[in-house]
């Protein structure tokens, strides 16, 4: 891209800014959460409008496909068959909005305040998703992007992704490229680029622990009938030592153990723990001894409590003591470990130190791999560059704490590895109330795609 293209799609950004958000906002108010099957026709509706974006955007074809949950949009642009492929990857469904009663304005509703776009969604991941969708815009209206380029946009990413290893598998022709590029993790400072090259992966269950065969009087019974709550909160206390390590059997045992020179580089990251502990409102850290924050949410293995349900959570009093307890948690993972064999783990352990008085029930829900992206690849150094030339900085190798499934799944069907060029913020409260986006990062990242474009086609 010369100097005067360049300066053609600055120009373009600048004078389109207004419709840019307008679109995004129209993508924002449709409630695509697909947990919640009340919302399907929801999910279905944010898949047509992702799709005549796509189409509006310029691209030569865009398609809905169905699956068994919530579908596939696909799409592509090819310039010239001989000419490098790139494989957009995002998704249009969102996280539930509860508890709706914290968001200082309607989740669906998306306002603009402080700079920042507030709406769930807004940065996990329609927002980052759109800046794709109007960097292909962009380009096309500036001389045509000078690759080829491909979009595979789901609607099940926050549930797992339970159907895309089968559409993947039954669609590699179409989705050929030779690099896949998303936009779904963040930066660590706006002043600060970073790339993701490492990802956790997830084993995520459910657990219902159950005493007697009905609720019962708290005063009739309590005192001669376990209480399933206690239970739970008595095994669930158990899977932690005073280290905050781990105590399932054989948890660490595939665990990748980082030199410390590795260490060393990891904690060369940008972070002041004062102001980490001021922005999260908390007077102390916690977490696995022997190891800094970095690391702990980077290349270290986690144990979360989730949520808990149990006996009336209603207004006022009702002295019950419950029939049963229930208890989501994640375990992330770092590379080395699989989701299926920790799930098994936990499963065993957690029904091993199960008292006699109660019965356990475990469901596993979904799960994924982890994952470490290559730094020396012709993609990476392409997204690199393009970041340093619109920040002003070389961007920051880091590994991120989240965990984005499909994409160790991508590499195991396709054979393609990933670059996560994301331009959100840790900050940016995403899976809570009051999400939000900035709007410095969502017109960075459509200043900053084309030239990753660029880039990459003349490696």
């Amino acid at each position: 891209m010369s100097l005067t293209a360049k300066a053609s799609v600055t120009s373009y950004i600048e004078s389109n800014k207004k419709r840019f958000l307008d679109e995004l906002f129209e993508l924002l108010r449709i409630p695509s959460v697909s947990a919640d099957s009340k919302y399907k026709t929801e999910v279905a509706r944010a898949a047509e409008y992702v799709k005549t974006s796509l189409e509006q955007a310029g691209v030569d074809k865009a398609e809905i496909y169905p699956t068994p949950g919530h579908p596939v949009v696909y799409a592509e642009k090819i310039v010239d068959p001989k000419l490098k492929t790139v494989l957009v990857y995002g998704h249009y469904d969102v996280q539930p909005p509860d508890p709706l009663e914290l968001w200082k304005t309607p989740p669906f509703e998306p306002q603009i305040r402080d700079e920042k776009i507030y709406a769930r969604g807004s940065c996990d991941d329609k927002g980052q998703v759109f800046m794709h969708i109007k960097a292909l815009e962009v380009m096309i209206s500036t001389g045509g992007p000078p690759c080829n380029i491909k979009f595979l946009i789901e609607g099940e990413e926050e549930v797992g992704s339970d159907n895309l290893a089968n559409f993947t598998r039954q669609h590699k022709e179409k989705l050929k490229a030779d690099v896949i590029l998303i936009s779904d993790t963040a930066i660590i400072a706006n002043d600060t680029p970073s790339i993701d090259v490492g990802l956790r992966g997830l084993s995520y269950v459910e657990v219902e622990v159950t005493g007697p065969n009905h609720d019962l009087h708290s005063g009739v019974y309590g005192g001669a009938v376990a209480n399933p709550i206690q239970i739970l909160c008595e095994m669930i206390t158990k899977m932690k030592d005073h280290n905050n390590h781990i105590t399932i059997p054989g948890f660490y045992d595939d665990v990748m153990v980082l030199s410390d020179r590795e260490r060393g580089e990891l904690n060369k990251a940008p972070y002041n723990e004062k102001e980490y502990k001021k922005e999260l409102g908390v007077e102390e850290l916690a977490g696995e001894s022997g190891y800094t924050t970095l690391e702990r949410t980077g290349i270290r293995p986690t144990f979360e409590l989730n949520g808990i349900l149990g006996g009336y959570t209603g207004e006022g009093a009702k002295t019950v003591l419950p029939s049963k307890a229930f208890a989501k948690i994640s375990m992330r993972l770092v590379p080395q470990q699989k989701s299926e064999k920790i799930t098994q783990l936990f499963t065993d352990y957690f029904t091993s130190i199960a008292p006699k008085s109660v019965k356990v029930r475990i469901t596993p829900h979904h799960g994924g791999e982890p994952v470490v992206t290559p730094t020396d690849s012709p993609a990476y150094r392409a997204a690199a560059a393009a970041m340093e030339e619109t920040f002003g900085k070389k961007p920051i190798p880091t590994r991120g704490g989240g965990s984005i499934p499909i994409v160790a799944m991508f590499e195991q069907e396709l054979g393609l590895k990933s670059v996560l060029m994301g331009f959100g913020l840790d900050s940016d409260l995403i899976h809570s109330p009051n999400e939000h986006f900035g709007l410095f990062n969502f017109f960075k990242g459509i200043e900053t795609i084309p030239l990753f474009y660029r880039n990459y086609a003349a490696s």
